[in-house]
């Protein structure tokens, strides 16, 4: 075992988390909430979004579906890191897991966040999260260091291309290429490089498909109405694809990892109604998922610190940092006292 794999003992799956069953989606959704200035009607909306697919989000089984894939691949090339799993917002939570590493034996580990773009609630919070739960745990809780940001790994970018390609083998010139990405406040946008990174991958598949008819949109909006977050929200713009002539849309869910409930019910009931009311033919491509690419992505992250292997990057940005400077990813919250 080399000097650098001697540093981690495992690798932790940090995740958003979802509910299980019908009785779990309202204390799922006050952990979501909590501290943060959203209507209480707003939160019903989305309680009644979960209750429509059975109370229980697709999240935790692809987490599980995630962590298969990495294990088996991990064993494929002989790297002797056992996988955890743990959630900001539902069980396995943080601390829970924190303390089983503990038990375990586990010294330090690394983080693989289920976020391909910096900003506060995809990163920072992420760290703050973890720092709260070491502190639960108390003395001997597991050091945690988190890999990078891939936005714009050659792996990650060539996974999305081909999860577009698997709807439309071949895309016409005229067809509107939509790439959508949770929306945040303008506030937390400009205290990160979120839109940037989102931009530089949406180019670069744009450039491997060779289709410069693209859009990137927002969706999932959760803030109070007078609170300025991040637009043209995807129904929005479709209003304006069809009143600009266009018939056929392909979206792209390139903020999301996995088919969630928020790309289920955005994306397959909201927008597809809305395409359908506008008479837009519309296709939606998965996200990443498991795709192969995806999950040998993630080994070469954990090569880069464990084994010290090249950082692979593709674009005009420079790769994300391993270690987040202390003002990264602000909330853009007023600071409290």
């Amino acid at each position: 075992m080399s000097d650098f794999e001697q540093e981690y003992q495992s690798l932790l799956l940090v995740s958003f988390g979802g509910p299980e069953g019908p009785d779990d989606v309202m204390p799922f959704l006050r952990n979501v909430l909590r501290g943060k200035n959203v209507p209480e009607s707003r939160m019903m909306e989305v309680a009644e979004h979960y209750q429509q697919f059975g109370g229980v989000s697709p999240i935790n089984d692809q987490c599980r579906e995630l962590i298969e894939a990495i294990q088996a691949d991990f064993a494929a090339h002989d790297i002797d890191l056992p996988v955890y799993w743990a959630n900001r917002n539902w069980n396995p939570l943080l601390p829970e897991t924190l303390k089983k590493m503990k038990n375990d034996g586990i010294r330090k580990s690394l983080a693989f966040f289920t976020s391909a773009f910096s900003c506060y609630s995809g990163c920072r919070q992420y760290r703050e999260n973890i720092s709260d739960a070491q502190k639960i745990v108390g003395d001997d809780a597991p050091v945690i260091h988190k890999t990078r940001m891939f936005f714009n790994h050659p792996l990650f970018i060539e996974a999305c291309t081909e999860r577009i390609l698997e709807v439309v083998p071949e895309l016409p010139a005229t067809s509107q290429l939509i790439f959508t990405a949770h929306s945040i406040p303008i506030a937390m946008a400009d205290n990160c490089n979120y839109v940037k990174q989102l931009e530089e991958s949406c180019r670069l598949i744009a450039q491997r498909l060779e289709h410069e008819n693209w859009n990137l949109v927002f969706q999932s909006r959760s803030g109070p109405p007078h609170q300025p977050w991040l637009e043209p929200d995807v129904c929005d713009f479709l209003k304006v694809v069809r009143e600009n002539g266009k018939t056929d849309v392909v979206l792209m869910p390139i903020g999301f990892l996995s088919d969630h409930i928020e790309v289920l019910f955005d994306l397959d009931t909201e927008a597809k109604q809305e395409c359908e009311e506008l008479g837009l033919n519309m296709v939606r491509a998965k996200t990443v998922g498991t795709h192969p690419k995806f999950i040998e992505m993630i080994r070469l992250l954990v090569l880069e610190r464990i084994r010290g292997k090249e950082k692979l990057s593709i674009g005009r940005l420079p790769c994300s940092h391993d270690f987040c400077p202390e003002n990264c990813c602000l909330s853009g919250r007023p600071l409290t006292a």
